[in-house]
């Protein structure tokens, strides 16, 4: 949907008006259940005093607990909500810059603010959160998209392009367009100093995850120790081949890559940190996936 900066500004005020509301409705959720809590703990505290569950501690530890998990519940539906309006903002904000960009309104990034823009981008990116027993979506950490998938306008995608001397890298890219009868990809270098737009192939064009993985609750969604990926180097804009070396262990932690380097004995450089956004899988230079 195209917004006018009036209406932007709007929507975006009304979201973070429901975002104040419910943040204080989660307070007030968390503060009663923390009371229902603190009172299964003394129930608690008072059957092991008397070493003995009578039927009246029973139903009193049933009933207690069973206003728990509906605090919990509401609790989580609460989040779920402010969660909501959080997305709903970024979209807003991301459509707006789209529009300027379509307009002929970039602006243009030094490349020490671009570097901490992507930082940012990475450590704010949607963790996913599902219920007890859902498994993790498409592009969410290292869970490929659906074969069907298209990248929207303003996506961040790798792309695979030709540079000045016709070599071939893969690089961090913006999607500007797709044309479904082609199928061909318009994406722009993410690279102010560049300033590059190039048209590829679909099998050219890898998405980045939309949401983080969770390695406390979704490890499956985390590519293993030791596979071999493609991660962007820090600092660049660039994609390298590299080694998994260690895995997040938390959902604000990062990757641990070692990329291949020959100026090393080993072959690869030291440990360095690379967010779950810009580790993919590995393609070789026609675009093909390898495991």
């Amino acid at each position: 949907m195209a917004y006018s900066a009036d209406q932007a500004a709007f929507q975006v005020q009304e979201r973070l008006k429901a975002l104040y509301r419910l943040v204080h409705d989660i307070h007030d959720e968390r503060q009663q259940s923390e009371h229902n809590l603190n009172n299964i703990e003394k129930a608690h505290e008072k059957i092991s005093a008397e070493e003995r569950v009578s039927p009246q501690y029973q139903q009193q530890l049933k009933n207690l607990y069973t206003a728990a998990v509906a605090d919990a519940e509401r609790e989580e539906e609460l989040i779920r909500k402010a969660l909501t309006k959080v997305n709903e903002i970024r979209a807003i904000r991301n459509e707006r810059r789209i529009q300027a960009r379509n307009a002929g309104n970039k602006e243009t990034i030094r490349r020490g603010a671009l570097m901490k823009m992507l930082l940012s981008s990475a450590q704010t990116l949607p963790l996913w959160v599902g219920k007890p027993g859902e498994k993790a979506p498409p592009l969410c950490g290292a869970i490929p998209m659906e074969a069907s998938y298209i990248a929207k306008p303003g996506d961040m995608v790798a792309a695979l392009v030709k540079g000045a001397e016709e070599e071939e890298n893969w690089i961090l890219a913006e999607v500007v367009s797709y044309n479904s009868t082609t199928g061909r990809y318009e994406v722009d270098d993410i690279d102010e100093e560049q300033k590059d737009r190039h048209v590829l192939s679909r099998r050219r064009v890898m998405p980045l995850p939309l949401m983080r993985a969770n390695p406390e609750t979704d490890h499956a969604a985390l590519f293993p120790k030791n596979s071999v990926v493609m991660a962007l180097y820090p600092q660049t804009t660039c994609f390298y081949k590299a080694l998994v070396n260690a895995l997040p262990s938390s959902a604000t932690e990062e990757y641990e890559v070692l990329f291949d380097d020959p100026s090393y004995a080993e072959g690869y450089s030291p440990p360095l940190p690379v967010a779950q956004r810009y580790v993919l899988a590995i393609r070789d230079r026609k675009g093909h996936s390898h495991s």
